[in-house]
């Protein structure tokens, strides 16, 4: 089984968040992730709008999948290469570019002057940044904290994303959505981004190899290759990520299709599966006793009947449920996963490897949002959803073999730069 450090298992969300600047940095993270949320809501809906002669699967699958392009490719050369972008230089640059294109196409779209070719190049130059944004602010708050105390501080950033991005967030979307035009929540995204920005910019993380950007000898990949166990991972979280992009796709056609709704109705069920996931984190810690890797195959099965139940939806009642318990399921699987890689690595090994861990795990959405569209185009909107199950469903035997026998013993140091984790 893969066994984090015990160590890393002793502290607290309450003692993490005892210190001032790592509160900061978090607060700055939970506010930008509302405003993430309620786009997830916000822009199928604007999409449908303007898709115009554009099949209406592949015009969201085309909005959706621009984020993730140019911030790929970024992420992916600092992980492949010694190129360092320092992690608070990379959360401001975030702040400052996906903010200011943010609220420009927010307000385009209030004035109904947007067409969907503006809105999917905007939102494509917005986020070059944002992937290796992301890493980062996991990486200064994880850097702030001893290693006992990752664990904790990676439960609170998927507290955060549980919370915000899904409870909070498609719920604000769905109402501004309904009351207003979608565009709006573009706008208040990009607003989100400036007390994030405020906490970068004030805040100095402590200067070690993995946070001020120094030169590292070694890249991400070759690092990834030394430690098996994060390669093993990487793949597996690959093909989950990839087997749930349908959904995406396919959800808001649901709603507005045989379950008969609204926006408003498509942030309740996004809401539905930000109040199960924000449980599901806050009960992380219960899980610490748990063998991982049966916890991650578990984990990833549950979402696979959680996929089957929406193909049978019949009221938007039911698919609230169904997210709910969708979340309660997920919620644990990124602190889990983030945990064990880091505890295998060195401080100097942890950009490389994070940035091009997170960038190979995203890769995921684009490829999953470009090959959803026409799947659900072809199959219909239940089709996609019970091809995505399915497909999760056969990721279990694979997911369970490639994890076994690889653990990370307690007597062991906290990390492992030199050789390969048995």
């Amino acid at each position: 089984m893969i066994s984090v450090v015990e160590e890393n298992r002793t502290w607290s969300y309450w003692r993490v968040l005892r210190d001032g600047k790592v509160s900061a940095l978090l607060a700055g993270d939970a506010v930008t992730n509302v405003g993430d949320g309620a786009i997830i809501t916000a822009l199928p809906l604007l999409t449908l709008r303007i898709h115009g002669d554009v099949p209406a699967p592949l015009a969201i699958s085309a909005v959706e999948a621009a984020p993730y392009v140019l911030a790929t490719v970024l992420a992916f050369t600092i992980g492949l290469t010694r190129l360092r972008i320092p992690p608070r230089a990379s959360i401001i640059a975030d702040c400052v570019l996906r903010g200011g294109l943010l609220a420009g196409l927010g307000l385009l779209a209030m004035a109904d002057a947007i067409t969907l070719p503006v809105l999917v190049c905007g939102l494509l130059v917005a986020s070059v940044f944002r992937m290796v944004g992301m890493s980062a602010r996991r990486l200064v708050v994880t850097a702030m904290v001893p290693p006992e105390g990752r664990l904790a501080a990676n439960g609170l950033l998927g507290t955060s994303t549980s919370l915000a991005t899904y409870a909070i967030g498609p719920l604000v979307g769905g109402i501004l959505a309904a009351v207003r035009n979608p565009g709006i929540a573009l706008l208040v995204d990009g607003a989100s981004l400036i007390l994030l920005l405020a906490a970068a910019v004030v805040i100095r993380p402590p200067t070690t190899g993995s946070v001020d950007g120094e030169t590292i000898p070694a890249s991400g990949l070759r690092i990834l290759r030394r430690i098996p166990l994060t390669a093993r991972l990487l793949v597996v979280v690959f093909g989950f990520n990839l087997f749930y992009m349908p959904v995406e796709i396919a959800l808001p056609l649901l709603v507005r299709g045989p379950l008969r709704g609204d926006g408003l109705s498509l942030g309740l069920i996004w809401t539905g599966f930000g109040v199960g996931a924000l449980i599901g984190a806050m009960l992380t810690g219960l899980l610490r006793k748990l063998p991982e890797r049966k916890l991650l195959v578990s984990i990833i099965a549950g979402w696979a009947a959680v996929v089957l139940l929406l193909t049978i939806a019949p009221s938007v009642p039911y698919a609230v449920v169904v997210l709910f318990v969708g979340g309660l399921i997920y919620a644990p699987f990124t602190p889990v996963v983030y945990t064990a890689v880091q505890a295998v690595l060195a401080p100097d090994e942890q950009q490389p490897v994070l940035t091009l861990w997170t960038a190979g795990s995203t890769l995921a959405a684009p490829i999953g949002l470009a090959l959803g569209g026409p799947l659900v185009q072809g199959v219909g909107t239940q089709g996609g959803l019970l091809v995505s199950a399915l497909l999760t469903i056969a990721l279990v035997p694979p997911a369970a073999a490639g994890l076994r026998g690889h653990a990370v013993r307690a007597s062991e140091p906290d990390h492992v730069g030199t050789a390969d984790t048995r």
